[in-house]
């Protein structure tokens, strides 16, 4: 990333794997250990460290603000995505009629809160054709009681890049929802446009090569007013120690609210270092490396007899692709023998690309699978 040279400095342990799996989980560049150690070290100085600890927060959200195109005081850190899911349907104080719009090519943490019993708006499901979600299918959806829409910018199951702008207007167009965007698939693979989002998540253990522990909640000031989380806690008050703190609770609106107690910030530190990695590096620079092998992976996966599931339009792939087979099990177990790392699960095989990836990467997976298949039969 971006050179034979870089990569080696930034991903030595790359040097012996052809690792394809960073939608399940990101390989941190070293700077990211180092900022973990400084953590420990800073945390070693006690209240004294609190200081530093909070440098690293608003550093850490600045950084968070210049890819989602907010500032800093947009942005709220929790401790993952389903956190900030779960958070955001106790902020929304839905109500009977109320409508939610799911899609059948999300991950669940983005589904689920909707689908609780005791929830009390209805689902409706917006299903893919052929491996995509087409706009004229959302549209006989949406009406005056849709509340919320949510969706991945790029889907988990097979990589299928949502056309986000025109699926906004769209919204616009024929309700009053606010839409949820989960950009985990996304962040630091892909350049953005998160223009007209209410609502931005994202974990920060895959494409932006942190750590776990941390959920990001990006909410413009225009929308906080929509977004205040009905949440016990402390760090989430404006004033949490005033004098009549037991007589009342303030909430703060939009994505300070999202952030209920002590920060993690060990995983703070890890994003701050990760975030700074990227955007030295440069996610357009890192589209435009990948880009390339993952439309020369996915011409050669289409030569070979396997079930694709990521639509063949270029303008909706990212970094991931998806396919099936009857005896996926066993071409995964004969890949990861070769040293090469992808995801399977319940017959889906997905390969990831990201930008520490490189053609010969590529070329192993395809000649790696033929043999594969030729040993399934």
């Amino acid at each position: 990333m971006l050179t034979t040279e870089s990569r080696h400095l930034a991903f030595p342990g790359l040097a012996d794997m052809t690792y394809l799996n960073t939608a399940a989980e990101g390989i941190p560049p070293l700077a990211v250990g180092q900022a973990i150690e400084q953590y420990f070290r800073d945390k070693q100085l006690g209240m004294d460290g609190r200081d530093l600890h909070f440098n690293e927060w608003n550093a850490a959200r600045e950084l968070v603000g210049r890819m989602f195109g907010l500032s800093a005081d947009e942005i709220g850190i929790c401790s993952c995505s389903s956190e900030a899911y779960n958070l955001a349907a106790m902020a929304l104080r839905l109500q009977p009629g109320d409508e939610v719009i799911i899609n059948d090519l999300d991950f669940p943490a983005g589904a689920t809160p909707w689908l609780q019993g005791d929830c009390p708006a209805t689902v409706r499901l917006w299903q893919s054709r052929q491996w995509a979600l087409h706009l004229e299918d959302l549209a006989s959806l949406l009406g005056p009681r849709t509340r919320l829409v949510t969706t991945s910018l790029v889907s988990f199951y097979n990589g299928f890049l949502l056309p986000l702008q025109e699926l906004i207007e769209l919204v616009r167009q024929h309700s009053s929802a606010l839409v949820a965007v989960d950009v985990t698939q996304a962040l630091g693979r892909v350049p953005l446009n998160l223009t007209g989002v209410d609502l931005i998540i994202s974990s920060t253990h895959k494409w932006i090569l942190s750590t776990h522990g941390g959920g990001l909640v990006g909410i413009p000031a225009s929308r906080a007013d929509d977004w205040v989380v009905p949440a016990g806690g402390w760090f989430n008050q404006p004033d949490a120690f005033g004098p009549d703190r037991f007589e009342r609770v303030v909430n703060s609106p939009g994505a300070p609210g999202f952030a209920v107690g002590m920060p993690n910030f060990m995983a703070v530190y890890a994003l701050r270092a990760a975030l700074e990695y990227l955007d030295g590096v440069g996610v357009v620079e890192i589209d435009h490396a990948a880009r390339p092998l993952v439309e020369a992976c996915h011409e050669g996966l289409a030569a070979l007899p396997v079930d694709p599931l990521t639509p063949s339009d270029p303008a909706s792939l990212a970094g991931i692709l998806a396919f099936r087979h009857p005896k996926a099990d066993q071409l995964q177990t004969h890949l990861r023998a070769n040293g090469v790392h992808v995801m399977c699960q319940a017959g889906r095989l997905r390969v990831a690309l990201h930008g520490y990836n490189t053609q010969a990467d590529v070329e192993k997976f395809l000649s790696t699978l033929r043999d594969a298949l030729t040993q399934v039969g």
